[in-house]
């Protein structure tokens, strides 16, 4: 199974921080990540943690998503927000089976779960690569924090009990896959060069900002594909750099 990374954002109730650790430790994970936690480290949380207390201490607290994030190759979000411009949405079965079958044991994934009382925002959801929903009923489909982590998290078990132990027979990739923060810098990389050739409206840029980020994140790039692509752009750079200066020559020569 990849390397999986639940990451809760912004948590306000510490005993769900704990309640979250022993659904983990449960189900054979072990990585948790906690993005502004707003009572962390706290007594409820270990006493929620019963005896997955060392999941607990070894949390990792962040600033921001983007850094609790930055070294994943894809980043899951669970919501069940309806959005304006569609995204890759899977069940939380499907998403085990597609990362067991995609991704290696060294590959880290992120899984992103939002606040207890209004989850993630849009442009939090905008830095995922997937979304997550938990199939719930019409009447009532509000999940409990740990609940919603304990779900993921038991599907993530049951995949990888059914997945065969024939590594030798499995695809390899020539190179990794390029992580999060990569796949971040190369898309502001693009947006500045966008707005440079006048592609991009530089008073609603957002739009296709948006719909590029959603197009990259579907393609699991590895690290070699970034890296040409940066360079590709670099080059763009380069030319407008080269354009510039023929013109100030120019008019130099104009001016004696």
């Amino acid at each position: 199974m990849p390397d999986i990374r639940i990451v809760l954002v912004e948590p306000s109730h510490p005993g769900n921080i704990g309640g979250a650790a022993r659904a983990m430790k449960t189900m054979g994970l072990s990585s948790l990540a906690l993005v502004n936690p707003k009572r962390f480290p706290d007594p409820q949380a270990d006493w929620r943690a019963a005896g997955a207390l060392d999941i607990v201490e070894k949390a990792q607290v962040y600033d921001t998503i983007s850094a609790a994030v930055k070294d994943s190759v894809l980043v899951a979000g669970t919501s069940a927000r309806t959005r304006h411009i569609p995204w890759p949405m899977m069940t939380s079965a499907e998403f085990a089976e597609y990362i067991h079958s995609k991704f290696k044991p060294k590959d880290c994934v992120s899984v992103l779960f939002g606040r207890e009382d209004n989850g993630l925002t849009n442009d939090e959801l905008n830095l995922c690569n997937r979304h997550i929903r938990i199939p719930s009923s019409d009447l009532y489909g509000s999940l409990n924090l740990a609940m919603s982590v304990q779900i993921v998290a038991y599907d993530l078990f049951c995949q990888a009990l059914q997945v065969r132990q024939e590594d030798s027979d499995s695809e390899t990739w020539d190179k990794p896959l390029a992580t999060f923060a990569e796949v971040n810098d190369f898309l502001e990389h693009l947006q500045s060069v966008l707005l440079r050739v006048g592609f991009s409206d530089p008073e609603e840029p957002r739009k296709a900002e948006i719909r590029l980020r959603r197009l990259f994140g579907r393609i699991d790039m590895d690290h070699t594909e970034v890296q040409i692509l940066r360079g590709i752009l670099t080059h763009i750079e380069k030319g407008f750099r080269s354009e510039s200066d023929l013109n100030d020559n120019a008019q130099k020569s104009d001016f004696g």
